[in-house]
């Protein structure tokens, strides 16, 4: 059963122009009520997914730095007592470089978070302004300097392929990103997602989003430079030096169960996917009257589950074992993936096999989302 704790916390002090993800600005939150209540949807997810020890505690959100320190410290105690931990258990926190939240960092470390994972975004001022971030790219590598001192391992994010942003600028920026000398980095192409301020700029022609070839060329650098600096691509976004990656993101990839506690925040256990309420008010009244956050528990198809397995695995550098994910699933390799396509696309340099593994090489994650729609046949992603 489940391994692997998810922690959503849905509060930011902005929301930027980019972002799709759960967060809220709000005046003021009741922390003493956000700890019941994040208390309660915990004890409700082990009740439900076991007992074995976990081996990765994410915290996410939103801005999770903002939480206090003795927060965490209580979930974190809570987890232990019900899971247990597994020797050398990955504990991470997301966070913004502001020295807001880095005044926070001696603290969270002392209470066991061992892992962060900055949202630095950019490393000039202007940029940071376009992207409606809150800190300068001063402020942000203090922070970034602040918790190296104090955590084990540490992760920042950048956003590239940005408006008129030059493959010259983006190998400097690379350059100096590379030059901090953390052991992984989350690297993601600009994207305008569906209800973000950044759409309805685009839409009125306030900015023109870096075109296709560009930003092709700009993802074959990124994997080049990261490579040459000994943090290959091991996810299609996510850069590590070899130990180093983020084991509670392989969880998913994996399609491993993991339980997703907090408002929006999505679980799988057991073959039953789970989600929570996504407003926090709406949270906060489901926990005060069923005691979890669930909104919805459904139990997955044997062919729905196959095919989320293998759009997950297949982001992966290591790929999909065929075989043993026929095995796990009831099904044959072919049912799996169309064997047909996999020799096509093997035969244009864009995908590889090596006995029962397949998987996507660089040149062909780059149009990930279209061979992955060649590959997994159609009748398994319909389920």
């Amino acid at each position: 059963m489940a391994r692997a704790l998810y922690i959503h916390w849905p509060f930011c002090l902005a929301k930027c122009p980019y972002c799709d993800f759960n967060s809220h600005v709000r005046e003021r939150v009741d922390h003493a009520r956000w700890q019941d209540g994040l208390l309660a949807d915990m004890r409700h997810e082990h009740a439900l997914a076991g007992g074995e020890p976990l081996e990765s505690i994410f915290f996410g959100g939103g801005t999770p730095s903002l939480m206090p320190p003795a927060l965490v410290a209580r979930l974190l105690q809570e987890a232990e007592a019900l899971w247990g931990f597994a020797p050398g258990i990955e504990i991470t926190l997301e966070g913004n470089p502001s020295s807001v939240e880095a005044a926070n960092y001696a603290a969270l470390a002392q209470v066991g978070v061992n892992r962060v994972s900055l949202g630095l975004q950019a490393l000039d001022d202007a940029t940071l302004r376009f992207l409606g971030r809150l800190h300068d790219a001063s402020e942000g590598l203090k922070a970034l300097e602040v918790a190296q001192r104090h955590f084990q391992r540490v992760s920042f994010d950048l956003i590239y392929a940005r408006p008129g942003q030059s493959l010259n600028d983006w190998r400097a920026e690379l350059d100096r990103a590379l030059a901090s000398g953390t052991g992984h980095l989350s690297l993601y192409q600009l994207t305008i997602e569906p209800g973000t301020r950044f759409e309805t700029m685009v839409r009125k022609g306030d900015f023109v989003p870096l075109d296709e070839d560009a930003c092709a060329d700009m993802f074959a650098l990124t994997r080049e430079v990261t490579v040459a600096a000994g943090l290959p691509a091991y996810e299609i976004s996510n850069h590590a030096r070899p130990g180093e990656e983020s084991r509670h993101n392989l969880t998913y990839w994996r399609y491993q169960d993991y339980c997703g506690i907090g408002p929006g925040a999505h679980g799988r256990r057991g073959g039953v996917a789970t989600v929570r309420h996504r407003k926090p008010e709406n949270w906060l009244a489901a926990m005060a009257q069923s005691a979890h956050g669930i909104v919805e528990e459904r139990p997955l198809a044997i062919p729905e589950q196959a095919s989320e397995a293998m759009l997950m695995g297949l982001r992966l550098r290591e790929g999909v074992d065929l075989g043993a994910m026929a095995a796990r699933f009831g099904l044959t390799a072919d049912q799996l993936c169309d064997p047909a396509k996999a020799r096509f696309y093997e035969g244009q340099g864009l995908v590889w096999r090596d006995g029962a593994r397949v998987g996507v090489n660089g040149e062909g994650m780059v149009l990930l989302d279209g061979l992955l729609s060649e590959l997994v046949p159609e009748q398994l992603v319909a389920g």
